[in-house]
């Protein structure tokens, strides 16, 4: 009777206060913690690797941390949060995903903090989801408070870097808290609740939690109706109905042939920038897949550009 009650009470409010809505989110506290050193690892070509902890809403969340080596900038390092994408979170590895794409960043003096998020790895908490739950997002957003108080970190120089599922949530964080310097999204979930909703069919892949989504995302359509029925509520929660109130620098990368996410997606993120007159860079990668493993090095040379550009 409780969830039924709490159920009827969101599905009433005004779409602002849903804890989706990116005004309920912009009135939230993300306020990070100390960044623990819990465990150094080998070291890169010419940094450190370490699994770091931080805090997000009570909960203890483990990440991958790489700092330079070398004489440090003054008023500390570049830094980019590296948020991952969607991986089955009992087949999530700290150390065993995004390794070629962590290294690219850090040899080029960048501190990178890849969060696990929560129900990850060792990270506290359930998973539960991105689309329909704010909390990978407050997650992600903690992650960015933490390096602004790491001391190797120069906290006005700090990005955002995201792949697919990882796209969105950087995305959504961007709008949120504008002090984010540059964001680059890769083969991400960029496009409108109403694409998202209409559009994308994503192949099945064993181990994954498809079903519990479509649960959360039949309980968001019955309690609130179609993005044709309600406009308001969808928009309200979809970061993209924010981007002509101002974001930072956003560079756009997919692969055309990409299975996993269309790459309509990021031809209508590029679209909607350009209509907000908001500053913004769209790669498209013929026979590329979801990883753009056919063109990753030049891929990730646009991106350290890109980053070098804002951040350094």
């Amino acid at each position: 009777m409780a969830a039924l009650a709490l159920s009827t009470a969101l599905a009433q409010a005004s779409p602002l206060e849903h804890p989706m809505s990116i005004e309920a989110m912009r009135r939230g506290s993300y306020p990070g913690s100390a960044i623990v050193l819990e465990q150094r690892l080998a070291p890169g070509s010419n940094y450190q690797r370490y699994i770091a902890s931080y805090r997000s809403e009570g909960l203890k969340i483990y990440g991958l941390l790489t700092v330079p080596t070398g004489k440090k900038p003054q008023g500390g390092w570049p830094g980019i949060v590296f948020v991952h994408g969607y991986i089955p979170p009992e087949q999530y590895r700290t150390t065993e995903r995004y390794v070629a794409y962590v290294d690219g960043f850090a040899r080029q003096g960048y501190v990178v903090f890849k969060t696990d998020l929560r129900g990850h790895g060792n990270s506290e908490g359930e998973p539960s989801g991105a689309y329909w739950s704010p909390d990978y997002t407050i997650d992600v957003l903690n992650a960015y408070a933490s390096l602004r108080r790491f001391g190797e970190v120069n906290p006005e120089r700090i990005g955002m870097w995201g792949h697919s599922m990882g796209g969105y949530l950087t995305l959504r964080a961007m709008v949120i808290d504008r002090r984010i310097r540059a964001g680059v999204i890769w083969a991400g979930v960029v496009a409108p609740y109403s694409d998202i909703l209409g559009g994308w069919r994503r192949p099945s892949r064993p181990g994954a939690i498809p079903s519990q989504a479509r649960r959360r995302r039949e309980e968001f359509i019955r309690q609130h109706g179609t993005p044709e029925s309600n406009p308001a509520f969808w928009n309200a929660i979809s970061a993209n109905s924010y981007l002509s109130q101002g974001v930072s620098p956003i560079q756009i990368h997919h692969g055309l042939a990409d299975s996993v996410v269309p790459v309509s997606f990021s031809q209508r993120l590029s679209a909607q920038l350009k209509a907000a007159g908001q500053t913004h860079e769209l790669y498209l990668y013929p026979g590329n897949n979801h990883n753009l493993s056919q063109s990753f090095a030049t891929a990730m040379g646009k991106s350290v550009a890109f980053f070098d550009r804002h951040l350094k």
